[in-house]
């Protein structure tokens, strides 16, 4: 039996925003808590959604106590300042910091018992839905928006607690491209190449099937094609990976992702590595590795890529023609080609037994081991 969870309602297009507020009404939200970072405050992108609050006299608060990498610490806070707002529901704007912060404060807020934030680690085995969650992206990366998991960094132990829970999806997303505009070219890049990632590891990760394919190797497609002209900040381009970065959260968040996502999270962990930065690097690396695994499946992504002549080319051939297109990707939107500037090498035993312990690592088409991803490392450096 295979499972699909997506969220109750979505928009998508220029001015999606704009529905916030029926939305608000339909479902009886009278106080909200508004998740946003501080640079998104700071550069004045919140305000395009508090501007439309206030038009429609919204009550709200701002809660913004929100790191890139969100810690334990920021889930508490949050949860204290809904309970002394009052709030009915919530308003995340932001990338997967905001949002998965919020879906930490929804779970808690609704399931008590889970008040200690580690207790949420894995499949929490949670009862409660979370408090209604209207999801608003700023970037074209995550796809926290329509998923089912969230990242919360344990700063005591450094390390990412990967958290799933089919009550923390958000009941309604507005994925408006609009709000994506200011992103600088680095972080456009970035949360590009982790949409990417997403796709390519949820088509072939074990729990993969008919369905979840039929997102992924659309993402890959419209990714491909959307990316470096997003990076040059083209209408075309930011429509193309608002809608691509969301079809691949479709898929990837009903049937997992590999050791790509496995090997990232502790470098965010330790190092505070831009979360898309290091699934890039690592991407091209870790698809050489699991090609052995993958059936036809290169063969697919190569022609979601757009790499000609495909039909006539060997397994041999279209495998390191997939590979290349990543790696002819990545490279064209400025990503690093390597960890050797991130990575301290004797922090290499401590990375991989991180990432042989992370909930992404089952998933992984390849079985491994902690000796392999060690090797993986050392091949990036």
């Amino acid at each position: 039996m295979n499972r699909f969870v997506l969220n109750e309602t979505s928009y998508h297009g220029s001015g999606a925003i704009n529905a916030i507020p029926d939305e608000l009404k339909s479902r009886e939200l009278n106080k909200v808590l508004v998740a946003s970072d501080p640079d998104l405050i700071k550069f004045g992108v919140t305000k395009k959604v508090t501007d439309i609050l206030d038009g429609a006299s919204v009550d709200y608060k701002v809660f913004s106590d929100i790191k890139p990498n969100p810690t334990i610490e920021n889930v508490q806070a949050g949860v204290a300042a809904y309970k002394e707002y009052g709030a009915d529901g919530i308003i995340a704007i932001g990338g997967g910091s905001s949002m998965d912060t919020a879906k930490a404060i929804g779970i808690i807020i609704n399931n008590p018992d889970f008040a200690d934030v580690r207790s949420l680690e894995g499949v929490a085995p949670t009862k409660c839905k979370s408090v209604p969650i209207i999801a608003v992206p700023t970037t074209a990366g995550t796809a926290a928006e329509v998923t089912i998991n969230y990242v919360i960094t344990d700063a005591e132990k450094n390390r990412k607690m990967v958290c799933v829970d089919v009550h923390d999806i958000p009941v309604v997303a507005v994925v408006d491209p609009d709000m994506m505009s200011t992103m600088p070219k680095g972080l456009t890049a970035a949360t590009g190449m982790d949409a990417l990632t997403h796709a390519i590891e949820g088509y072939i990760t074990k729990g993969a099937w008919e369905l979840s394919d039929m997102f992924h190797l659309k993402a890959i497609e419209v990714i491909s094609r959307s990316l470096r002209a997003a990076v040059d900040n083209t209408k075309d381009g930011r429509e193309g990976m608002a809608l691509g970065q969301y079809i691949a959260g479709m898929g990837f968040s009903n049937v997992g992702l590999g050791i790509v996502h496995s090997m990232a999270h502790p470098l965010g962990a330790l190092y505070d590595t831009p979360h898309g930065v290091a699934n890039a690097i690592i991407l091209p690396t870790v698809m050489e590795y699991n090609a052995p695994a993958t059936g036809d499946k290169y063969k697919y992504i190569a022609k979601a890529m757009g790499v000609d002549g495909v039909d006539e080319m060997t397994v041999e051939q279209y495998r390191a023609a997939a590979i290349d297109a990543v790696k002819k990707l990545s490279e064209d939107v400025g990503i690093p080609s390597d960890l050797k500037e991130i990575v301290k090498p004797e922090d290499i035993p401590f990375l991989a037994q991180s990432a042989y312990d992370d909930a992404c690592r089952p998933g992984n088409p390849r079985d491994t081991s902690v000796e392999e991803i060690t090797e993986l490392y050392k091949s990036l450096m």
